[in-house]
């Protein structure tokens, strides 16, 4: 029913304007008790598989990837729809609009999207303000970033803005330093800028009582020798683990025609033209790391084959975007219903 009628329905609207309109029905959703009544349907509890993620207890493998809830305000009501948690963000120490619009648009030739948001958020404070009245079990990671006015040189006082204000009120954190839609936030991918922005976020978590896992979210356009390089200073700061991978630059092999692409522009790629690079790049690292560096996969998760490929490349948790956007709101059940089997096979 999604597909045949809902899906080409809500296509006729500007995604912008529609992922709006889904987000302020999940909201009112919540305010009248549906959830409980939607998480009857799609999260029963014999579809959970309990999964350990550094050090976390997850209630199950599929997760919503940042860029969905980056106010921190459905994340309840995600997890009525079966996810187990919740990345959310990308957040700045500063509400900030993003780019101009349009500044989304859909591929459905690929199954995919195009956008450059341009980390559009309320800042930080406000998440946290949302995050205060967390009650339920879904485990929620905060997905950190800067200010575009910011430049590079001082990003890394942004980040630990951040973190220090998100810090208690998530379980994990997100280092973005890949996202394509903020100009020259990708440099900060660079050996030095790296450096400096994890070494002082493991810094200040070594003051903490609490200790929590530190996340850095890489891009899929990196080659194996650069993705190399961030695992030797993965390791050499204590950084727990990885989220493989961000949207792509990249437009090879798109069906989509070249004009349209033209005409859209800039911005970053994700679904279905990014799932065997995303596997490609779990599995390298995987296979580098012997298996012991915890990775969440993410990219071109488009079908519950799509999230077994990745935890069969090593993934121990998988996300979801634009898949959940193509496939509706049965994926992350029929991934968790794929998974209780699959992987036991």
């Amino acid at each position: 029913m999604y597909k045949t009628i809902i899906r080409p329905l809500l296509f006729r609207i500007d995604p912008e304007r529609i992922h709006s309109v889904i987000n302020t029905g999940l909201k009112v959703a919540n305010s009248i008790g549906l959830g409980r009544v939607l998480g009857l349907f799609y999260n029963p509890r014999s579809l959970q598989m309990e999964t350990e993620f550094c050090g976390i207890k997850f209630p199950n493998k599929i997760g919503v990837a940042a860029g969905f809830d980056k106010n921190a305000e459905v994340y309840k009501m995600l997890g009525n729809l079966g996810f187990g948690h919740v990345e959310i963000g990308t957040v700045t120490p500063r509400p900030q609009s993003g780019n101009p619009r349009p500044r989304l648009f859909r591929l459905p030739a690929d199954s995919a999207l195009i956008n450059r948001m341009g980390f559009n958020n309320n800042g930080v404070e406000n998440a946290v303000k949302n995050l205060r009245r967390r009650n339920n079990r879904i485990v929620i990671g905060g997905n950190i970033g800067k200010n575009s006015v910011t430049p590079n040189e001082n990003a890394v006082d942004d980040y630990v803005a951040c973190f220090q204000a998100l810090y208690d009120f998530v379980d994990y954190i997100t280092v973005n330093v890949s996202c394509p839609n903020v100009t020259n936030l990708r440099e900060l991918q660079g050996q030095e800028s790296l450096e400096k922005i994890l070494s002082a976020l493991s810094g200040l978590r070594s003051q903490k009582a609490v200790y929590k896992p530190i996340l850095l979210k890489i891009s899929p356009d990196l080659n194996f020798q650069q993705i190399d390089e961030s695992l030797v200073i993965i390791e050499r700061y204590g950084i727990d683990g990885v989220v493989a991978a961000n949207t792509s630059t990249r437009r090879d092999g798109l069906k989509t025609g070249a004009e349209r692409i033209k005409e859209i522009a800039n911005g970053g790629l994700s679904g279905l033209p990014l799932r065997d690079r995303s596997v490609e790049i779990i599995s390298y690292i995987s296979q580098k790391t012997g298996g012991k560096l915890p990775i969440i996969g993410v990219g071109g998760t488009m079908s519950p084959d799509d999230a077994l490929a990745k935890l069969k490349a090593g993934a121990t948790l998988v996300q979801v975007f634009t898949g959940f956007v193509y496939y509706g709101p049965k994926l992350a059940k029929d991934v968790n219903k794929a998974v209780k089997t699959g992987l036991q096979k």
